[in-house]
């Protein structure tokens, strides 16, 4: 790959140094390993005024249930 990287530096025909700048991208794509890492980053909480918090009402929904099922203490 760095020979072939230094070769298309001194090319100067453009359409043989787009494809060597492809053919570099293509063995980058195949060494390079991709592992999507992903947190869930809302924040949720509720006070000591809330009777049932509606967090877990509706599954995997990461916000507050809906506010109409939301119970405040009297």
């Amino acid at each position: 790959m760095e020979s072939l990287f230094q070769r298309q530096l001194h090319e100067m025909d453009r359409k043989k140094r787009e494809d060597m700048l492809h053919q570099i991208q293509r063995i980058l794509s195949d060494r390079v390993i991709f592992a999507p890492i992903w947190e869930n980053g809302f924040i949720r909480a509720y006070g000591p005024r809330v009777e049932e918090a509606g967090l877990t009402l509706i599954t995997a929904f990461p916000y507050s249930g809906p506010l109409e099922d939301v119970r405040l203490k009297k």
